[in-house]
């Protein structure tokens, strides 16, 4: 996250499981950063708000992703298809990334 925007994904592929070893899991992290400032040190702090982690599963290796749960990512005040839409295309492109 920069100073500019407050909110954050960070995303991390985790390592498949020994039964399915084309299985491909993505995880995301959905975060929004508080800035503060402790006065005894003098520094400024930071911590991560409304933490939210959702996971997207392959089993194909990533050709199709799917995910159990997901919440409102185009701020439209719904979650649907379209949200799930949005998060499976962004499991599959991180995916495909050879060295993140």
């Amino acid at each position: 996250m920069s100073n500019y925007n407050q909110r954050g994904i960070f995303l991390q592929l985790l390592r498949p499981s020994v039964v399915s070893p084309r299985e491909i899991r993505v995880s995301m992290q959905f975060a929004l950063k508080e800035e503060g400032y402790d006065p005894s040190t003098r520094e400024a702090t930071y911590s991560l708000l409304d933490s939210r982690t959702r996971e997207a599963v392959s089993n194909d290796g990533g050709v199709t992703f799917t995910m159990k749960t997901t919440h409102d990512v185009d701020g439209d005040g719904d979650i649907d298809a379209q949200d799930k839409a949005v998060l499976i295309a962004l499991a599959k492109a991180y995916s495909k990334i050879i060295n993140p």
